[in-house]
């Protein structure tokens, strides 16, 4: 991925005046309403057109407030303070946001607009993760610094579908290529008619796609878009994400987005943060050591200092932990480097284009709450304006630099504990998303694996 700090690309919206164009032409009858919740998955309705623009597009539309309070099952959950039978399940309001309108060129005459998440009295809910995220890209403002982030995700893609896959328990499914095909051009020839699907209705829908490349697993595959400021970035991060399984499905095939699918590689999404000033212009280039300014080396001292209490936001599930192995490009050090793919922060680009990759995050990150994470870590650098600690050289999975959470409990109890993470995002948030992990853990807990039977049926 390329990133230039001398501006940003954003994605071209449909504008509303086009869409009533469309919407009387016949083009348009559908448009999907649509919000992120807390697990990062794309939610809402599909509105008819015309009520879209009569009715939703000036007053919202409603859901029921569990939307943010949910296993990845829908089941209710006990012990949320913003949604509960106590407090009868009501409804939020779903505010469009016209610079998210575009549309879904995959789905016959449907057009999507994203979503703010508010209280029926028009107060933010302050647990949805755009409004996370617009908390944080407010606080850095104030600083007079603009955030702009770059995601790449991978996924594996499977010739199985998703109907087959589910019959099949997700096991013994059939990977898309057979060997390793890092940027192999042969081989990943054969995935066009599904990956070029995926670029080229992207691009349909304002995005700008990069490039395009296989990956070391079999079937794995990373699509790149160019950067775009913070909320514009996540924003076409769930977009892409939910397409890229749609259009999938449209071909027979299914995509995962698992952190860790098997043994092998796990899939990524590397996140690429930069900041400029407000008028666009490079703060993190500078004359000193490396070609750092002094707010660079607070910018990522930051970052290090409070990877290991937000890793959570990083690494939000169970299986997001398994990525972590020595050797595999996965990170296991909170170690910076220039370009150096063993540490937890990569280093990369020179003047304008200086940022700094964030290695933790695997494919299944809820964009916003990791880019969140990463702003008010970086604000915490820069505000105590911390002391750079010395770049890491050679091989840091053999460094005895501090390690990243091994384990989804360890990062819950470090968020619990941090005042970073309360003084950034408040007690509702870090007491919402520390309940998410309750959630999480008390469920593999109870769960019997194929692994525990495997090993204990016959021989112990």
């Amino acid at each position: 991925m390329t990133q230039q700090s001398n501006g940003t690309a954003s994605n071209a919206p449909l504008s509303v005046d086009a869409l009533r164009e469309m919407v009387a032409a016949g083009t348009i009858d559908t448009v999907v309403v649509a919000i992120t919740d807390s697990l990062g998955r794309l939610q809402g309705k599909r509105c008819g057109a015309r009520s879209f623009l009569e009715d939703v597009l000036g007053h919202g539309a409603e859901g029921c407030n569990y939307l943010l309070s949910v296993d990845v099952e829908m089941n209710t959950i006990d012990g949320y303070s913003m949604s509960s039978w106590e407090n009868g399940y009501g409804d939020m309001v779903m505010r469009p946001d016209v610079s998210t309108l575009r549309l879904v060129p995959w789905l016959e005459g449907t057009a999507m607009i994203q979503c703010d998440i508010l209280w029926l009295d028009g107060s933010p809910v302050a647990q949805s993760p755009r409004q996370i995220l617009r908390g944080q890209i407010d606080r850095l403002e104030k600083l007079g610094y603009r955030a702009h982030i770059g995601t790449e995700l991978e996924f594996i893609m499977f010739d199985d579908s998703y109907a087959e896959a589910w019959d099949k328990k997700y096991e013994a499914l059939t990977p898309s290529t057979s060997y390793n095909v890092d940027y192999s051009l042969l081989a990943t020839a054969r995935l066009e008619p599904v990956i070029r699907n995926i670029r080229t209705n992207m691009e349909k829908a304002g995005l700008v796609v990069e490039s395009s490349k296989g990956e070391c697993n079999y079937g794995q595959q990373e699509i790149t878009f160019r950067y775009a400021e913070a909320l514009t970035a996540c924003d076409n991060h769930a977009f892409y994400k939910n397409g890229a399984k749609e259009i999938a499905d449209q071909h027979g095939k299914s995509i995962t987005f698992m952190a860790k699918y098997n043994e092998r590689e796990g899939s990524s999404c590397h996140i690429h943060f930069s900041l400029t000033d407000l008028d666009g212009n490079p703060v993190l280039p500078g004359d000193g050591e490396h070609g750092f300014s002094p707010l660079m080396e607070h910018f990522i001292a930051g970052q290090l200092a409070a990877l290991q209490e937000l890793a959570y936001f990083q690494a939000p599930n169970i299986n997001s932990y398994k990525r972590f192995v020595e050797g595999s490009f996965a990170p296991t050090a909170i170690a910076w480097g220039l370009d150096n793919r063993s540490c937890a922060l990569r280093v990369v680009g020179r003047g304008r284009g200086m940022r700094v990759e964030n290695r933790v995050g695997g494919g299944d990150v809820n964009p916003y709450l990791a880019a969140a994470s990463l702003i008010a870590a970086a604000i915490h650098g820069i505000e105590n304006e911390l002391t750079l600690e010395p770049i890491m050289t050679g091989n840091a999975y053999l460094s005895d630099a501090a390690r990243i959470p091994g384990n989804l409990r360890d990062s819950r109890a470090l968020l619990a504990g941090s005042e970073i993470a309360r003084k950034s995002f408040g007690d509702e948030v870090v007491d919402h998303y520390v309940h998410a992990a309750d959630v999480e853990l008390k469920a593999f807990d109870s769960a019997v694996t194929d692994w525990e039977r495997k090993r204990v049926f016959e021989r112990l």
